[in-house]
């Protein structure tokens, strides 16, 4: 897959291509089926596949401070598109400039003159343009006038119970809600994969050690969407050695037996003993254990810890695999 950083890094003499644009923040299951419908048009007509999505996301251009939690990384973002079949994925520098852009200069200046599309495939919620002015409506009437088929798609969603038929679309803000309830069984649903957290492995107070319990503490991106306090059953993997899985109890929150203040995220790696300081790693949320809990001393923060590793044990030996 070809990894574009704006529209100077086409190539000379590129012709046309079959495109879908978003933000498509977590690559969740309604843009895993856009995306394929991408991919499935472009082979149809013998075209490259386009995904095109913006960095940093537009909310934080637009109003600064008010930045969504963000699901993936730019780098995982690309890394689940590859793997479902997208020849290119360009990243459009999200500036205030581009959004003054009204929709038809949008269209003309990126999708036509630059991209030479010949189908652009959208969600049906799709926005585009200074104000958000543009939608699917006005791109299709945009493409019969430039020469380009536009559809919208509408995007995947579930029945939440036999007494209650409304239907959850799945979208960037349900995964994320859910996520932020600690539901990281229904985030997983969501996204087709468990919902994965990022960082590097930095120095922290050492009393895992002192309990018998060293963690791997996480330092995360500034926006990335940490899971409801509480401790987790997750797979852990390193960059350097992504197709070694490790079992890991996590806990995320104050430390409320030590009065912490800080909320950290602390991997206690299971039938192990490295030192991951350092590195880059991920965690993938699987189950949530339990609350958070503030013991009397810590001889009864330990016992529970035994039980959580326990119940970690458990929980992936009976969770799905999680490959993408």
């Amino acid at each position: 897959m070809l990894r574009w950083r704006g529209l100077g890094d086409l190539p000379g003499g590129w012709g046309r291509c079959v495109v879908t644009i978003g933000v498509f923040d977590g690559v969740h299951r309604g843009h895993q089926e856009l995306i394929n419908r991408t991919v499935a048009a472009a082979a149809e007509r013998g075209l490259p596949s386009v995904l095109v999505t913006f960095d940093p996301h537009p909310s934080e251009v637009l109003r600064p401070g008010s930045h969504p939690a963000q699901l993936t990384t730019l780098r995982r973002k690309a890394e689940i598109v590859e793997s479902l079949g997208v020849d290119v994925f360009c990243v459009l520098p999200f500036t205030l400039e581009l959004s003054r852009l009204q929709p038809e200069e949008f269209v003309h200046e990126v999708l036509v003159d630059r991209l030479h599309a010949a189908a652009v495939i959208v969600g049906d919620n799709f926005t585009f343009g200074a104000k958000a002015a543009g939608d699917v409506a006005m791109l299709r009437t945009l493409g019969r006038r430039f020469g380009f088929a536009a559809y919208g798609a509408e995007l995947q969603g579930k029945e939440l119970s036999e007494e209650d038929q409304s239907a959850i679309t799945f979208s960037s803000t349900y995964v994320r809600s859910c996520i932020d309830a600690g539901d990281v069984v229904a985030a997983a649903e969501a996204l087709g994969r468990p919902h994965r957290l990022e960082g590097i492995v930095v120095r922290g107070d050492g009393r895992g050690h002192e309990l018998g319990y060293p963690t791997a503490n996480l330092s995360t991106p500034r926006f990335a969407a940490v899971p409801a306090d509480g401790v987790y059953s997750a797979w852990f993997t390193r960059s350097a050695e992504p197709g070694r899985r490790l079992r890991a109890a996590v806990s995320v929150g104050t430390n409320p037996t030590f009065s912490g203040r800080e909320r950290t995220v602390e991997a206690f790696v299971l039938d192990v003993d490295e030192d991951f300081y350092g590195q880059h790693v991920a965690i993938d949320f699987v189950t949530r254990l339990r609350d958070q809990v503030r013991f009397a001393d810590s001889a009864g923060l330990v016992a529970q810890i035994d039980e959580d590793v326990v119940a970690t044990r458990k929980a992936l030996a009976e969770a799905p695999t999680g490959d993408e």
